[in-house]
């Protein structure tokens, strides 16, 4: 197959959504496949970091409204040429907005199937454009709600995605199929080496949480959670991976707290380093309640640590309760995380136990596991379709179904504000 993607973050940028697009293109090839990759430009990327026959690159405005995403601008004529030299037989889009309308309209004047992964739950993100308010949150779910009915098939990355979609009115077939985790990689990590390289003495008990250090994340909570866990485990460390806006907040909490040197914040890593922080951490936290999948839980039980999580889309997928780990009620306060984080400390057997089946669960979510089931969804959206809906076109026809395309975004996005306002202000929207 020819596999056309489109994304609005990619690598280099370091996210759940840009290394969900790089691992499944890598592993399609693997099997065979064709994939090309069209994404925003990226700061400090220059001609000869990547294979052009792979990834097509857009201009863009970088780092929008101080978020870590990116807005493209106009599509060159160069990128329609490449397209046409590429000849797609799928189109994949793996966001709504941006260079989701491309998809569409590209998917619309070609006759071709496309595809969406309903990557993330937008309206916890809307923060970060202006007039943010619950009409804004309501718009962005009625919004992504429509663009996934204009598709042939949907993507959710975990079972409670897919039965929120299916709440909130999509109606097109929805497949899950979850990012794949490299377990092999992740079970090789170096834990002594890498504490070694930040002094991180040999029997300390590490807290470690990694991902983008942002507001959405619920670091807030995660980070009170620690330090009141900090302060009854006498040689407790927390260790932080990751870059975001809220890095010097948790800086400052822990400070604040009396607590400085028990923190240990690395930034962002790559490559071995990647398994070996993970193999440095006792125990794996995770508050965010925005996820849709939550790669870094199947990665961390992947290197065999235990996880203790708030109850939420994704985490519900992976963690179960006093099994690998602990599921803690959205309700939770940080004073019951940090009681959950104590107790497991105080618990070495259950611990291993913990690591154990954690091993057994990261199995179920590996790359080659999820590559064969989204190669299914491709093989089915390619059947052919009902009479009616579309073999060959001529020029005229071409241009009804742009025109159409155009009509579709159109209305799908002035449906969506209607939908918005249709509703009381101070009702918020649905937040699962």
């Amino acid at each position: 197959m020819k596999i056309c993607m489109f994304t609005n973050t990619y690598l280099p940028h370091i996210g759940g959504v840009a290394r969900s697009v790089a691992v499944f293109a890598d592993d399609l090839r693997h099997r065979g496949h064709e994939v090309l990759v069209v994404a925003p430009t990226f700061p400090g990327l220059h001609r000869g970091d990547e294979d052009p026959d792979r990834v097509v690159r857009v201009p863009a405005l970088q780092k929008f409204n101080g978020s870590d995403f990116s807005v493209r601008l106009l599509l060159p004529g160069q990128f329609r040429r490449r397209l046409d030299a590429f000849a797609p037989e799928i189109i994949h889009s793996h966001h709504p907005f941006l260079l989701g309308d491309a998809a569409l309209r590209t998917a619309r004047h070609r006759r071709l199937p496309i595809l969406f992964t309903h990557h993330t739950l937008y309206e916890r993100y809307t923060h970060y454009v202006p007039f943010d308010s619950p009409v804004m949150q309501r718009f962005v779910i009625e919004l992504a709600t429509r663009f996934a009915n204009l598709c042939r098939r949907v993507i959710a990355p975990s079972e409670s995605i897919a039965r929120l979609l299916e709440k909130r009115g999509v109606t097109t077939p929805c497949r899950v199929v979850p990012t794949g985790v490299d377990t092999d990689l992740f079970r090789q990590g170096r834990g002594r080496r890498f504490r070694d390289k930040l002094n991180i003495p040999p029997e300390a008990f590490v807290l470690g949480h990694l991902g983008r250090l942002a507001p959405e994340k619920n670091l807030a909570f995660l980070t009170e959670a620690a330090i009141k866990a900090c302060r009854t485990l006498k040689n407790g460390v927390f260790l932080v991976a990751g870059v975001g806006s809220s890095r010097d907040r948790i800086k400052k909490d822990f400070a604040g707290a009396g607590l400085g040197e028990r923190l240990v914040m690395v930034g962002e890593l790559q490559g071995n380093d990647l398994p070996d922080c993970y193999a440095a951490m006792d125990l794996f936290l995770f508050a965010s309640t925005s996820e849709t999948q939550g790669i870094v839980l199947t990665e961390a039980m992947a290197a065999g640590l235990p996880v203790i999580a708030l109850d939420a889309p994704g985490a519900r997928e992976v963690v179960r309760d006093r099994s690998n780990g602990r599921l803690l009620a959205q309700t939770a306060m940080p004073d019951d995380f940090a009681a959950a984080i104590i107790d497991a400390a105080a618990d070495h057997e259950e611990l291993a136990r913990w690591h154990e089946e954690g091993l057994r669960t990261a199995k179920l979510f590996s790359r080659q596991v999820s590559v064969r089931r989204l190669e299914e969804v491709y093989r089915e959206a390619l059947l052919p379709q009902p009479k009616g809906s579309g073999a060959t076109l001529d020029a005229w026809e071409a241009i009804l179904e742009s025109l159409q395309a155009e009509w579709d975004l159109v209305t799908s996005k002035f449906g969506a504000v209607f939908e918005a306002v249709g509703h009381p202000a101070d009702v918020p929207a649905e937040l699962d």
